[in-house]
Order: structure tokens, then sequence, then C-alpha cells
């Protein structure tokens, strides 16, 4: 079956003698009206069409939301694929699957981090100094403090590191950083990052245990 965020094609059959009496009688309005995009409600029972595809018969059907603008029955364009990612998900399927492997994947290496021992943590997104990587930053104010200037981080290692001092010999935090730098097709100023920090382990196993979350990813 269907996992926790997917989606399943399933067809509609409508027949206008299986349809409520009210909606019988307006069958061809009723149908002229459903536009692709459309999101619309069926209440039926299980048939098989004359090709032998698993259908829904319904016997109530009404539009719950209309679409209002027409969909574009291809979609190439990559500003417009970026710029407008619903109509990119709506039109090419393979990009909202994009979206559900990038999800599991995020959570297959919350899995493997925390199995080990390692702490979560989030860690500020912003800060008066920025530091962690050599690259620049976006910087703001803080009203509250007197136009406080603040800088967005580049990277989270430094405060990682702070807990380890602390005492937490094992963190890691999956979040976003921000670099006001070019940009690209590979490239974007905010991106999200892993990393995670051991205490009392050589390059060696850390090197082991990135390669054992590779494997298990």
């Amino acid at each position: 079956g269907p996992q926790s965020g997917e989606s399943v094609k399933l067809q509609v059959m409508s027949e206008k003698k299986y349809l409520q009496a009210s909606q019988s009688a307006e069958f061809q309005n009723l149908h002229r009206s459903i536009k692709v995009g459309d999101v619309i409600g069926v209440e039926g029972f299980p048939g098989v069409s004359n090709k032998g595809e698993l259908s829904v018969i319904p016997t109530n059907l009404k539009i719950l939301s209309p679409c209002l603008h027409t969909l574009p029955e291809a979609l190439s364009d990559p500003n417009i694929r970026i710029r407008e990612r619903y109509k990119d998900m709506l039109v090419n399927p393979n990009t909202l699957d994009r979206y559900i492997l990038r999800t599991k994947v995020v959570g297959a290496i919350r899995e493997f981090l925390s199995d080990l021992g390692f702490l979560e943590v989030e860690t500020p997104i912003l800060w008066p100094r920025y530091g962690g990587a050599a690259a620049r930053p976006f910087s703001t104010v803080l009203n509250a403090h007197g136009k406080m200037p603040l800088r967005m981080r580049i990277a989270p290692e430094l405060f990682l590191k702070e807990l380890l001092v602390g005492g937490m010999d094992r963190v890691f935090e999956i979040g976003k950083v921000f670099r006001n730098e070019g940009i690209d097709s590979t490239h974007n100023p905010e991106f999200t990052t892993v990393e995670f920090y051991q205490a009392y382990a050589d390059y060696k196993e850390l090197m082991s245990t990135t390669e054992a979350l590779f494997r298990h990813v």
C-alpha cells in the first residue's frame, strides 16, 4: 500500500444510472463542469472497467475545490519549474517522487545517527558572529536590541563543537545554512546540511561511520 505522503492513481468511472437521483438529472452538466486540476470528492463502490482497471463507480460526485487556471499539458521551462513548484509537481509526477525520496533519505540519516547514540540538536540560525566555513554571510539587525547586527549562519560547526566541550559526546544537526554567494543549478544560497561530531574519535573512525551511513541510506 502507499506510504505516508505518497499518492495512488485510481480511476473514477462515472455512470448516470448509479448516481443519486438529484445528480443523475444533471449528469451532463455535472461532468462538463469538471476540469483538469479540480479536486473532487467521490463516494461509491469498487468496480472494474472493460480493460480490467480497478475503478471507483460513484454514487455521489461533487467538486470540492475548482482549479481556476488551466494547467499546461507539459512543463519543461526550468525557471517556471523552480519558481512554481506546485505546477511542476502537478504536471511532472517525478518531481513529487524526488520530494518523497528526499524525505526518506533525511529520515534514514536521522535514524542511523540516532541508533549510534548521537543526540540531535538545533543550534542558532542568527548570531552576532559567524564561522565554521569560508563564506560570505547574510546580514540583518535585531531591532529589540538597538539594531544589534546579526549574521545568518554559514555552518553549524562551531555551535556543535561547543556542545562537545559542554559534555555531549555525540551530536548531530540536520538544518539550513545560508551563504550569500553565487547561485546556479547546483548551488543555492539556502541549503540543508548534516553535520555530526563525536568526542574521542579519530578521523579513521569518522570515515568508517560515514561509509556505514552511506550504506544505510
